[in-house]
């Protein structure tokens, strides 16, 4: 989320700095082929872009630098992801976060993920799940460890080709609903 330390200036902490590095760096795209490698550190910079409607949140920063994770950025993943019904927050797990980071590296956008859920308490899943058949019971998202994600400029199938393709976790398809399921279990695909 954009911060600013008074009316118009910018925020020069370490998290305004980086954020502000993140709109200027040129990062190369890897190849589908080289997906995997992206996860294993190939790549100085990690950055995740996202907004949600929900809350009319934004988030665009950079989250790893020099094979590390920068707390702070985590921290502020870790907030943008909550449960909105709730305003509740756990720490999402990094390697969702590197699945969503690096699918979006794959799919050639500048736009920014719309998030459409990230962290649900129990509760949310259960209110959920009696709503819709297509509510997993132990879902991941209630671990920290799933979003679901729409691009306006990339069809459910671009994003889910772009996603299979990093082999790091879960990838359903839903196509009536417009949007694509990422989480950092097993590696495995669906469709509904």
């Amino acid at each position: 989320m954009k911060r600013s330390s008074q009316a118009g200036q910018p925020d020069l902490r370490r998290r305004g700095i980086l954020g502000a590095f993140a709109a200027s760096a040129v990062v190369a795209v890897p190849t589908y082929a080289n997906a995997f490698g992206f996860l294993r550190g190939a790549g100085d910079i990690r950055r995740i872009n996202m907004y949600s409607g929900r809350t009319g949140e934004s988030l665009d920063l950079i989250y790893w630098v020099d094979g590390k994770y920068v707390k702070d950025a985590l921290a502020e993943v870790n907030y943008f992801m909550r449960d909105w019904r709730e305003n509740k927050a756990i720490a999402i797990d990094p390697r969702a976060i590197d699945i969503m980071a690096a699918s979006h590296k794959l799919l050639e956008v500048d736009e920014p993920y719309l998030l459409l859920s990230g962290y649900r308490t129990p509760h949310t899943n259960a209110m959920l799940r009696g709503n819709s058949s297509r509510v997993a019971k132990k879902s991941l998202h209630m671990n920290g460890q799933a979003a679901d994600l729409r691009l306006k400029n990339r069809s459910v199938s671009q994003m889910a080709k772009a996603a299979a393709a990093v082999s790091a976790g879960g990838v359903g398809r839903y196509y009536k609903s417009n949007f694509v399921h990422m989480d950092s279990g097993p590696v495995r695909t669906w469709s509904s």
